[in-house]
């Protein structure tokens, strides 16, 4: 709820400064109407992908090219999980991944042998554990 309210207020912000650099350029004064800035706002809205959306994709894109990562999809599925790096150290690498806040997974990849095991939080229980090729 913050987040999306800081980027409204950002949205908002950025329109307005943008507007008065116009005015500014043209010797004119821009004026507009609350209910134009507000359909203003809600049409940038529309076109630009929501914080989570964006933060969602870049949180996948930046852990793609693990050699764990087509596993653990391959198994939990390809929902907006987020994924939060808890342990990555020589031996090990640890991932709590999150849905809608709250944890579902968690992942150990034993970086020696190519070990993963995945084990769901919430329910309990092993869903993977194998060596990866």
């Amino acid at each position: 709820m913050n987040k999306s309210m800081i980027a409204l207020i950002a949205t908002v912000t950025m329109l307005t400064a943008c507007n008065n650099d116009k005015a500014d350029e043209n010797g004119e004064k821009s004026v507009l109407t609350t209910d134009e800035n507000q359909t203003q706002t809600e049409n940038e809205q529309q076109k630009q992908p929501s914080q989570t959306e964006t933060q969602t994709s870049h949180n996948h894109e930046r852990w793609s090219s693990l050699p764990e990562y087509d596993k653990i999809i391959e198994q939990i599925g390809n929902e907006d999980y987020t994924f939060n790096k808890e342990t990555d150290n020589d031996g090990k690498r640890v991932f709590l991944i999150e849905l809608n806040g709250e944890k579902q997974y968690k992942t150990v990849f034993v970086k020696n042998t190519n070990r993963l095991k995945i084990i769901k939080i919430n329910v309990g229980g092993e869903v993977y554990d194998g060596i990866l090729k």
